[in-house]
C-alpha cells in the first residue's frame, strides 16, 4: 500500500527519540535502545503504527521494536504513537521505530537479541508465484526469524487474504513451527487478545473476514 511522499516524515523521525536511525548498530544489543531492559517484542511491517501504538501503550512492561521499509509510514506511525501516549499522560519509552528492509532483518537482529513474539499484520500477499519469496511468512523469512525468536516464542499473524493465509499456515508447519491457534474469521472467534487496526475495520466493512493464527517456535533442538 503506497502513500504520497511526506516531506516532514524523515525530519520528524530523525528528531524523535522513538526512531532508530542506524538499527544495524544495535544488533546484539537492542535492549540499550530502550529506557529499561524488558521482554522484546517485534512487529514486522508496522505501517502507520495503529497496532504498535496500541500495543506499546497497553503493555508498559514490554519493549516493542516496530520495523517498516517506508519512512513515510513510520512518520505517520510516530505521530500516532506520540498522540496516543500524550492523551494517556505517558512517555513512549517502550517502543522504537526502525526503517529497514525486512528481507534483511538478520542484519539488525541476531540470536543475542532474544525476541519473545513477532507480530505480522496484513503484510503484502504477493499473489504471483514468482514473488512468493517476498512474503514475510515465506520459509526463507521464517528461517531468519528463528535465529532470534526464543524457544517457545510465538508469531502472531493476521491477514485478509485467503491464499496467503492458507500458504502461510503450511509455511509455518514446514519450518517446524506448531500451530497453537487459528481461525478463518477472527471477529467471530473466541480470541480475546486481539488489537484492532484500521485494516480490520476496512476489510470487515467490505465483508472480508480476517484470518489469524499463532505459531510457536519450539527451538532448534526440538524443531
Amino acid at each position: 500500500m503506497r502513500m504520497r511522499k511526506k516531506k516532514w516524515a524523515v525530519p520528524e523521525l530523525e528528531a524523535s527519540p522513538l526512531y532508530i536511525k542506524d538499527p544495524v548498530s544495535f544488533r546484539e544489543n537492542w535492549q540499550q535502545a530502550f529506557a529499561r531492559p524488558q521482554p522484546l517484542y517485534l512487529e514486522l511491517g508496522c505501517g502507520k503504527g495503529g497496532f504498535a501504538s496500541q500495543f506499546a501503550l497497553a503493555n508498559p512492561d514490554k519493549n516493542l521494536l516496530a520495523v517498516d521499509i517506508s519512512s513515510n509510514m513510520l512518520g505517520v506511525g510516530r505521530r500516532k504513537i506520540d498522540a496516543l501516549f500524550f492523551e494517556a499522560g505517558r512517555t513512549p519509552d517502550n517502543v522504537r521505530l526502525a526503517a529497514y528492509d525486512i528481507e534483511r532483518i538478520h542484519e539488525i537482529l541476531s540470536e543475542q537479541d532474544t525476541v519473545e513474539r513477532i507480530f505480522i499484520n496484513f503484510c503484502n500477499p504477493w499473489p504471483r508465484p514468482r514473488h512468493f519469496k517476498k512474503r514475510l511468512t515465506h520459509p526463507r523469512q521464517l528461517e531468519k526469524y528463528t535465529a532470534f525468536l526464543r524457544a517457545g516464542g510465538e508469531v502472531w499473524f493476521k491477514t485478509d487474504d485467503d491464499m496467503l493465509f492458507r500458504h502461510s499456515r503450511q509455511y509455518f508447519l514446514d519450518c517446524g513451527f506448531a500451530l497453537r491457534w487459528e481461525t478463518w474469521d477472527l471477529a467471530n472467534s473466541d480470541f480475546t487478545g486481539n488489537i484492532r487496526t484500521e485494516h480490520e475495520d476496512m476489510f470487515e466493512a467490505e465483508g472480508i473476514p480476517i484470518k489469524a493464527l499463532i505459531a510457536v517456535w519450539p527451538g532448534r533442538d526440538n524443531g
